[in-house]
């Protein structure tokens, strides 16, 4: 008999194909557009399943004016997923973003179970469980019709409880993923489970398994009583060409230790559509043949989905339109990877103005502010970077220099944890030999805003010095150095000085892999989200004057050396910052976006 099972992952509140940031047009996202592709799949195969694989509630400007302006009104995320008709979800970790409160509100609209066994919360909710049983009745290839039990269990990474501390440390605590699998598949399958799919919220890492590893998709594979995979988390698309193949992994037809596994992009940007052939074995079934596949969505939107969420849609906009101040110049991201950036400037200026202003007796000691680059291409793609002329700036300018519900937190560190978490930084980097003509300066697909900009001191990167961690944040070699010149004021930086450092509690809490952060000693937390400071820092000044104050740089390398930096189409419209030797624009098209050299 065939089994379907249609999954999406990581819709991050993406219900409608609107660009909240731009106010403008996002083709080809949003669950609108995918419940449409997924009522056609459904008609092809009768008992399809249709599940999500978590961050479903949290993401987008829709979730946040839901969140903080219309908190008695049906959640329009849940509403939109009612419509569209799952059967199940798992938890991610950007769902408790809002805190418990919340997601047990939003849980209790729901027309589907939510799945996490990993989490134990203190005070238990009849809202999610570890795993559930889902029957279907099927037709074998005789005729005949066949009850089948379908077990999915729910799997989120360990360090959602650090990187949401402010809201689940003392009330939730999490496991291992491999751990918790090996413990409750066998339950599972001794409840009467037919087959098993995991529905992990984690993306395909390293082959094998260590304690409390975010991305555990391969090793969970090997588990036996697993028989497919739903992954996520990394907001990739697998099976695709972007995952590099290995023993374990065939990227080509989508299999991990052979097992049929699907990831499905961002925001709404694919399908997973899982299709199992299933034969009586000795014991239930066993999945003979299996096609992996993570489908693009199309422009045309299901227009009960479109009406569930379309309200909320409205608030959102006019959330997003409020004005907030003027900027005498424009506040872009297009060089925030190879250059100081004016952005990230001002994020850093207003983290320090609300401190000061509201953390009065902290140490007197060196305030630094830590900020990085949450739209500079990536998985958005050549377009995901903040563009904004001179002239009025609305909320939506805010959020996208900060678009997490993060507080902000200040932190003691040492002078050589300073060091280390710049060389964290560093990793974003290639190596690149002196002398090297157009070398990439940058690991492919690291999220930028892995890439932390500490303002207030000032160094240089050395990319012909092998990294200390990798692209990953993995620890290669402690011994390695790129920092070079790191300084405070006029003077070298003593590995025994003190520092404030501002960040946020994401960071704090794990988040990002930045080992220095989790070492600082919390000092101070903000009750404020870090875009409600860089929104009220914008609103108490008569206008922004954006500037890329200078707190790094590309050391200059002997012999001279070129290396190629990638950027959004935007960047051409722009002035190029100083950057090394100098820096130029070698091509630009409006699909792949712009090519720059810069002479180390």
């Amino acid at each position: 008999m065939r089994l379907r099972i249609l999954a999406t992952s990581d819709l991050h509140a993406q219900i409608l194909a609107h660009d909240y940031y731009t106010d403008g047009p996002a083709p080809g996202t949003g669950l609108a557009a995918v419940a449409a592709l997924i009522r056609r799949l459904r008609d092809e195969v009768p008992g399809t399943l249709t599940v999500d694989n978590g961050d479903f509630l949290q993401g987008s400007a829709l979730a946040d004016a839901a969140a903080e302006t219309a908190a008695d009104a049906p959640n329009p995320v849940i509403a939109a997923m009612n419509e569209t008709g799952y059967d199940a979800v798992a938890l991610g970790n950007h769902d408790f973003n809002y805190g418990l409160p919340f997601l047990d509100r939003a849980l209790a609209e729901a027309s589907f179970p939510a799945l996490a066994a990993n989490l134990t919360l203190v005070e238990p909710s009849a809202r999610i469980a570890p795993w559930i049983i889902l029957e279907r009745v099927l037709q074998l290839s005789d005729g005949r019709a066949v009850t089948l039990r379908v077990g999915f269990i729910g799997l989120l990474p360990p360090q959602t409880v650090d990187w949401d501390s402010d809201s689940l440390s003392g009330r939730a605590t999490t496991s291992d993923i491999v751990d918790s699998a090996r413990s409750e598949v066998p339950r599972l399958r001794a409840a009467g489970a037919d087959i098993v799919v995991a529905l992990c919220h984690s993306g395909i890492g390293d082959a094998l398994h260590t304690p409390g590893m975010e991305n555990a998709a391969i090793p969970l594979a090997a588990i036996p009583g697993i028989d497919a995979l739903i992954l996520g988390h990394t907001h990739g698309v697998f099976p695709g060409p972007a995952t590099t193949s290995g023993p374990e992994v065939d990227p080509a037809v989508g299999r991990l230790h052979g097992k049929p596994a699907v990831m499905p992009g961002y925001g709404g940007s694919h399908l997973g559509c899982l299709d199992l052939l299933l034969c009586p074995a000795a014991r239930g079934w066993r999945i003979t043949e299996a096609t992996a596949r993570a489908l693009p969505v199309g422009c045309r939107e299901d227009t009960a989905v479109a009406a569930a969420a379309a309200p909320a849609h409205d608030r959102a906009r006019r959330h997003m339109r409020r004005p907030i101040g003027r900027t005498v110049g424009p506040i872009h991201t297009f060089f925030s990877l190879a250059a100081p950036c004016p952005a990230l400037t001002l994020v850093a200026d207003a983290q320090r103005d609300h401190v000061t202003r509201l953390a009065p007796d902290l140490p007197d000691l060196p305030l630094l502010s830590v900020a990085a680059s949450y739209r500079a291409g990536g998985w958005g793609g050549p377009r995901n970077y903040i563009d904004v002329q001179a002239g009025p700036l609305a909320f939506r300018t805010a959020t996208e220099l900060y678009p997490y519900p993060n507080s902000l937190v200040v932190l003691e560190i040492s002078g050589a944890d300073l060091a280390d978490w710049l060389e964290r930084a560093a990793s974003h980097f290639r190596l690149v030999a002196p002398g090297a003509r157009g070398a990439p300066l940058l690991h492919p697909g690291i999220p930028s805003y892995m890439f932390d900009v500490i303002d207030g001191v000032t160094a240089a990167f050395d990319l012909s010095r092998p990294a200390r961690y990798a692209p990953t944040g993995e620890l290669i070699d402690r011994t390695h150095s790129r920092i070079a010149d790191l300084r405070h004021g006029d003077r070298p930086v003593d590995p025994a000085a003190r520092f404030l450092v501002i960040t946020n509690s994401y960071r704090h809490g794990g988040g990002g892999q930045v080992p220095a952060a989790t070492r600082g000693v919390l000092r101070w937390t903000s009750a404020a989200a870090t875009r409600d400071a860089v929104a009220s820092y914008i609103a108490d000044r008569p206008e922004v004057v954006p500037e890329a104050r200078s707190c790094w740089r590309l050391a200059a390398l002997e012999p001279a050396t070129t290396v190629h930096f990638e950027t959004g189409i935007g960047a051409s419209s722009h002035r190029p910052p100083s950057t090394g030797r100098g820096i130029r624009l070698l091509k630009s098209s409006a699909e792949t976006g712009c090519l720059y050299e810069i002479e180390l």
